[in-house]
């Protein structure tokens, strides 16, 4: 079976992390079921409030400070992270508006991944950089999908097998593809949630394009991992998110 975190697909992600081995849920991250029938999609949130004056470099300097604090506090995503999210959302949707992703799939692909770059006792600093560093399990074919080495172990440590890297579970050849210096700090870095956050959004609008209907949203969903509980997962995170920012406005 594969991964329900991530799984290879034309190059696209692989994962690292299987179920079986993901530590149990934080208390932040949604466990809930919607009201009714299960989500199919996570239809895009509110956008997220722009700052008046950009607060600090890049992405996470485009999102206005009450409404991260209010946010976070409704969703219970951590502040940093959150700013990470709606940074690339509000960046790419000046990017190209027509894609509509929204924060909240991103955030529910960073809770799936790495419960917001927290797994196994990691966090995240001010400057959005996790640490330890997050690294998945050797993709060597046991039990995950088998991909040998295409990095000379440069980004993952590892010269024999490709590893899943950072908070939103890039392998080496993807982040090749998609790395994006999106908190302006001179460095593409995986495990960077703002730069990992960023790509994430640029891969999502690259597969699809569209975000906001339910096909064009799963289309994305499934070229990040074409695993059925996984976009569930994501679906019921994201609709999740975009409830409690509601609530909370």
């Amino acid at each position: 079976m594969l991964s329900a975190r991530l799984a290879i697909i034309t190059g696209a992600v692989a994962s690292a992390l299987l179920l079986s081995s993901c530590a149990a849920p934080s208390p932040d991250t949604p466990t809930e079921m919607s009201a009714g029938q299960a989500p199919t999609f996570a239809a895009p949130a509110e956008s997220p409030v722009a700052a008046a004056v950009p607060s600090r470099p890049g992405t996470p300097g485009l999102v206005d400070d009450s409404w991260i604090a209010a946010t976070a506090e409704a969703t219970r995503i951590p502040e940093r992270a959150l700013r990470a999210y709606a940074g690339a959302a509000l960046a790419k949707a000046a990017q190209m508006p027509e894609c509509g992703v929204g924060w909240n799939t991103i955030a529910a692909i960073g809770s799936t991944e790495s419960d917001h770059g927290r797994h196994d006792g990691s966090s995240v600093d001010d400057a959005g950089t996790v640490s330890p560093p997050i690294y998945g399990v050797a993709l060597d074919g046991d039990g995950n999908i088998l991909i040998r080495d295409s990095d000379a172990g440069a980004i993952d440590g590892d010269a024999t097998y490709d590893r899943a890297i950072g908070p939103m579970q890039f392998i080496p050849q993807s982040w090749n593809n998609w790395n994006v210096d999106a908190n302006a700090d001179g460095v593409a870095d995986p495990h960077n949630l703002d730069d990992a956050a960023m790509a994430t959004a640029n891969y999502l609008c690259r597969v699809s394009g569209d975000l906001v209907t339910e096909t064009g949203w799963q289309r994305a969903i499934r070229g990040y991992n074409p695993n059925d509980e996984y976009v569930a997962t994501v679906a019921r995170t994201g609709t999740l998110y975009a409830e409690r920012a509601a609530g909370a406005s």
